[in-house]
């Protein structure tokens, strides 16, 4: 059996191992198109390589993605993230869980998940490929035909697996929709807000759990806000920015994003915390705990008087405090992209694939894995 793989990320990585692996006497090839493989997993989690997530559940595990979740579920029941974990530690990789749940190689280098794949696949005498950009794939009878870019000659094989990743444009995606796959457009996922003209970006470093929401939409999520030069990441915002990706993409990025900074407390909730110790000046009084200098500026916002007591602020000031806490609003225009970690909603269509096996319905022999189809997390 001759299988070629098609992209030399993760998936690839892995695809081209496990096929090996089940069959021995295969001859498994990977193409990449580019001077070097696994780029993004060296890159990921800041350079320390987020591996997976210590969810108990699989049924909690596939509520993460915003795409292709309850499909995932039988994926998942197959080789599960206790899997991946059982995977690498089996090969000298341990691996530790951290206090949010992300799960890392000891060493906090993302080189050891690297270096670990890269042994595999010379262990097993997999032929990695490189600058060799597949540009056309066709089918006669029970064999592919790979043309590849520089190539006279073509490369034939039986088995083809797709694991190129995801395009930021709809064109990087016509070589597959030449064999007849649906493409769901792409647009980005997983982004942060920029807020150009916003004062707030002054208190840039700053991270609290907050509750947030795109005003207009049903989206919304809860969790650490970071302040950053541009305006708002962190995990909340990175979450918002995937589940509403095709809705931010309808509007241009141009929005309001809503904040609550009590992390959820009703307006009644923060007027009785903040009436609890009503005799203190407002600037020292804090009591929901935030950062001095967001406290300060929540009140800036809210034109109240730090130097007052909340016993002896006005009523409308008072309203305009809660009010500003609970529902904080913020002009977003346009979003910031780190090329190197782009994440697409898109690709192709979930509906085109049997996720038993990953292959094609529609093509014997054409299997896709990875951020291709139209999964993201």
């Amino acid at each position: 059996m001759r299988v070629a793989v098609i992209g030399g990320g993760a998936a690839g990585y892995f695809a081209a191992i496990s096929c090996k692996r089940h069959h021995p006497d295969a001859s498994v090839v990977l193409f990449e198109k580019t001077s070097k493989t696994l780029s993004k997993v060296k890159i990921s989690g800041g350079g320390r390589c987020n591996v997976t997530h210590d969810c108990q559940y699989i049924s909690h595990l596939v509520k993460n993605y915003p795409r292709g979740g309850k499909q995932l579920k039988k994926v998942f029941e197959q080789f599960s993230h206790r899997d991946t974990v059982e995977w690498f530690e089996s090969r000298g990789v341990p691996l530790k869980v951290e206090a949010d749940g992300r799960i890392f190689p000891v060493s906090d280098q993302s080189e050891s998940i690297i270096r670990c794949l890269l042994d595999e696949v010379d262990t097993l005498g997999i032929d990695v490929q490189l600058r060799a950009p597949v540009q056309h794939i066709s089918k006669s009878e029970d064999e592919f035909q790979l043309e590849i870019l520089g190539r006279e000659t073509t490369v034939n094989c039986d088995i083809v697996i797709i694991t190129t990743g995801g395009h930021p444009k709809s064109q990087g995606y016509d070589w597959l929709r030449a064999l007849d796959l649906k493409i769901i457009d792409p647009v980005p996922s997983l982004f942060t807000f920029n807020m150009p003209d916003d004062p707030i970006k002054t208190l840039m470093g700053i991270a609290v759990p907050a509750y947030v929401r795109i005003l207009g939409s049903t989206f919304n999520e809860e969790g650490p806000v970071l302040i950053t030069h541009w305006g708002m990441s962190g995990p909340a915002v990175l979450r918002l920015s995937a589940w509403g990706a095709r809705h931010l993409s309808c509007e241009g990025y141009e929005f309001i994003l809503s904040i609550n900074w009590s992390n959820g407390l009703s307006e009644q909730g923060v007027r009785e915390l903040l009436s609890t110790d009503n005799r203190r000046k407002l600037r020292n009084a804090n009591p929901l705990q935030l950062p001095v200098r967001l406290w300060e500026a929540l009140m800036d916002r809210a034109s109240v008087d730090a130097n007052l007591s909340w016993y002896d602020s006005p009523k409308k000031s008072k309203n305009k405090l809660i009010h500003t806490i609970t529902q904080d609003h913020y002009q977003v225009s346009g979003k910031t992209t780190f090329k190197e970690e782009f994440v697409t909603c898109g690709g192709v269509a979930l509906d085109q694939i049997n996720l038993s096996n990953m292959s094609s319905k529609d093509i014997p022999g054409l299997y896709l894995a990875g951020e291709v189809l139209d999964i993201d997390a």
